[in-house]
């Protein structure tokens, strides 16, 4: 099953998505699940499935896709988690994943522009896979971990890089408004299967640029939520971005940053698209 929030006029919602229509699930489960998070962590998304018949269905074009959880508690980001963009940034080896955060109005939906801020022009793209927490928990064993996976989605981690080198924290750097790219839809693991041997390839204006799957992350799946678990309480809807893959356009000579005009996507197989313009700040 897709899952996606969605705006319809002037109305945010949510619901499933089958081919080239969006059924609006939200306007008839409002009174007990007026968002995607609240049925996830309900754990409501067979209700979804049933309420899907008889929901209103629109045409995609002519809904506005929104981050798939609009309002996670956390976005937790793993940072260097393939071997080549370890490499490509010069960074040792370490036995831990390195995780650091983002706010939810850094993200933005399917379609919509990345905003180039006004402070910088080091707009960099980085294609991930996003993980969204279904069930809650502390000290998740590996062996339990994906039991804890309510969907997959795809997710553009952009990054304005010189204010993530200002200092050795990330975080400004990583929580522009606007920068980070969220859907178009998560689907769930019954209907995408073994996430591992996917491909994850980011496109600039058609343009390869980064070429993986996912089985290369050098912290695999359950290791981040054992770890993540570890030191935070994950609650349903919380969105983990797994790291992107080598190629990023600070590390292409020349530099490769994202400007007005440009178009990015991020596909993974089976997944989906995710298909961004970029815009600057106004």
């Amino acid at each position: 099953m897709k899952l996606a929030s969605f705006q319809i006029g002037n109305s945010n919602t949510w619901g499933v998505i089958e081919g080239e229509e969006a059924l609006d699930v939200g306007s008839l489960l409002q009174d007990r699940y007026p968002d995607l998070k609240s049925a996830i962590a309900a754990d409501a998304l067979t209700a979804a499935r049933d309420a899907a018949r008889g929901a209103k269905r629109y045409p995609t074009a002519d809904i506005t896709w929104l981050p798939v959880i609009p309002n996670p508690d956390k976005i937790l980001c793993i940072g260097l988690n393939y071997e080549m963009h370890r490499k490509e940034t010069g960074r040792s080896e370490v036995e831990n994943p390195t995780v650091f955060g983002r706010f939810a109005n850094s993200q933005t939906g399917h379609l919509a522009n990345i905003i180039r801020p006004k402070v910088s022009h080091d707009l960099d793209f980085e294609g991930e896979l996003a993980i969204i927490i279904g069930k809650p928990g502390r000290h998740i064993a590996r062996s339990d971990a994906w039991s804890h996976i309510a969907g997959y989605a795809c997710y553009n981690e952009g990054s304005v890089r010189d204010f993530q080198r200002h200092t050795h924290q990330f975080t400004p750097g990583k929580n522009f408004p606007q920068t980070g790219a969220f859907g178009p839809w998560m689907m769930t693991p019954d209907e995408l299967g073994d996430v591992r041997p996917l491909r994850l390839q980011t496109r600039v204006n058609g343009q390869i640029v980064q070429d993986t799957t996912i089985d290369q992350m050098i912290f695999d799946i359950p290791r981040q939520i054992e770890y993540c678990s570890s030191f935070t309480r994950l609650e349903p809807g919380d969105v983990i971005a797994t790291g992107t893959p080598g190629g990023v356009g600070a590390k292409r000579n020349p530099p490769l940053w994202l400007k007005p005009g440009d178009t990015v996507e991020v596909e993974i197989d089976r997944l989906g698209v995710l298909c961004n313009g970029v815009a600057d700040e106004t």
